[in-house]
């Protein structure tokens, strides 16, 4: 594969708009590769790809692939019935995925890779916030948009950060120096069959970890037991009450999230960091044992993580217009639902809270029911729209709704109600909302339109 990619001058990527497709095509780029991809949707990240001049096809069709491409490499979405795979099949075209081609891109670094059922894309972000910030000029592809920074860089150091999937074991390509596991949970249940398979798939993970290198994770989580018991050695630990590195005396107000950073069991220093919510003090804390693990001295932790943005989508303040507060989050997950809500919470507690929630595919919907219907126990009103539909088969499609989900948050004595288009959805918060209000979009498809939408109605 190592050859495949050096050897290539003309690269295609099937499913170039997806937030790593397009990181690994800006890197490939820069790499002086010519690339050319395609996609379904036109989208803001297309965009901006193809003012880069990479030429970009929409709409997935066998003319797209011609006889003088060198290689296709395909997001996990894409699978063998696709009509461009198919056609540079029958033109003898080496394919491979995104997450084997970033293994190659890793194996000609020291690999950070980040993984976890939450929090990957921030506490990528931070690690690369503070590689930059101390002059390591790291390449890094991640799954967000980090604030003045985007979703990709290629740097002339020896690191390269990139946070690492789970879904259909694509992990399992990486090698990483220090490998960073966030919490374990419950999720991509279309593909795993319960929590035991995902917990045996990152023990897998830890094993690729490099002979002298390092496991960066959460040590008040059940799957620390199976990296004491197996890669103790390897283990550097964070947490609230548990850990090598701890936060103690967390405080929350609009503009900061402050605690006190303990080493070892010794106070070492208090950090604000811009970024909201208890969750965020916790990939925080991984950070830092990154940055120790490298050699950054504490001070220098310290600033890097205190200057830190944040990441777009990220429990975003959009707007705030005629004392209405518009927020947008990637959450997706009933746990990041929570945490998103909380956090919110700890720095808003009387304000109404209006959330508008799209449910990301239809199998998650469904294994996750009862866990999605008491997420929003924290909101004053809840939205619905139907539910995004990625990856799923039309037998899932068939088994779960959105209206499904309204009535059993609705069990919960929360207030919600189903409003299939994101329009219609705009029409009626341009209806109900008033001063004081915080209106939250939330999810991991193109919720955050209605924001967008909302915010040129209001501007009106």
């Amino acid at each position: 594969m190592d050859n495949l990619i050096e050897k290539a001058r003309k690269i295609h990527l099937i499913g170039i708009g997806g937030i790593g497709v397009s990181g690994l095509a800006q890197i490939l780029l820069k790499h002086g590769k010519k690339i050319t991809g395609s996609d379904n949707v036109y989208s803001t990240l297309i965009k901006k790809l193809e003012k880069k001049g990479i030429k970009i096809f929409i709409g997935q069709k066998e003319r797209n692939i011609s006889s003088d491409i060198d290689l296709v490499i395909h997001s996990q979405a894409i699978t063998s019935e696709n009509p461009e795979y198919k056609k540079a099949l029958s033109l003898k075209i080496p394919i491979i995925s995104y997450p084997e081609a970033v293994g190659f891109l890793m194996n000609k670094k020291k690999g950070i890779a980040i993984a976890g059922t939450h929090g990957k894309t921030t506490t990528s972000a931070l690690i690369v916030n503070i590689l930059q910030k101390n002059n390591f000029s790291p390449s890094f592809l991640i799954g967000g948009e980090i604030i003045g920074k985007g979703n990709s860089g290629v740097g002339e150091g020896e690191y390269l950060v990139v946070e690492a999937c789970e879904y259909k074991r694509s992990f399992l390509n990486y090698y990483p120096e220090i490998a960073v596991i966030t919490n374990i949970e419950e999720d991509h249940l279309d593909y795993y069959k319960n929590l035991e398979e995902i917990k045996k798939a990152f023990e897998k993970f830890c094993k690729n970890v490099r002979e002298n290198g390092f496991i960066v994770c959460w040590e008040e989580d059940d799957f620390f037991k199976v990296i004491r018991k197996n890669f103790l050695k390897k283990a550097i630990t964070f947490g609230l009450k548990e850990g090598m590195w701890q936060a103690k005396n967390i405080e929350y107000s609009k503009k900061f999230t402050s605690f006190e950073c303990w080493f070892n069991n010794k106070f070492i220093g208090k950090v604000k960091i811009k970024i909201k919510g208890l969750h965020n003090v916790l990939n925080t804390l991984a950070s830092f044992a990154v940055g120790d693990i490298i050699g950054i001295p504490w001070e220098n932790l310290k600033k890097s993580v205190e200057e830190f943005k944040g990441v777009h989508r990220r429990c975003e303040i959009i707007k705030k217009i005629n004392g209405i507060t518009i927020m947008d989050d990637y959450g997706h997950h009933p746990t990041e639902i929570k945490s998103t809500l909380k956090s919110i919470r700890e720095i808003y507690p009387k304000n109404r809270l209006i959330v508008v929630f799209q449910p990301h595919q239809y199998s998650r919907t469904r294994f996750l029911l009862k866990d999605f219907a008491s997420s929003f126990l924290l909101a004053d009103k809840v939205i619905v729209p139907d539910i995004y539909f990625v990856r799923d088969s039309l037998l899932e499609k068939r088994l779960v709704n959105a209206k499904i989900l309204v009535e059993r948050i609705r069990k919960n004595q929360k207030e919600a109600i189903y409003i299939p288009t994101f329009s219609e959805i705009v029409t009626y918060l341009k209806e109900i909302i008033k001063q004081g209000d915080i209106v939250l979009t939330i999810g991991a498809g193109p919720v955050n339109e209605v924001g967008k939408e909302l915010i040129k109605e209001l501007e009106k």
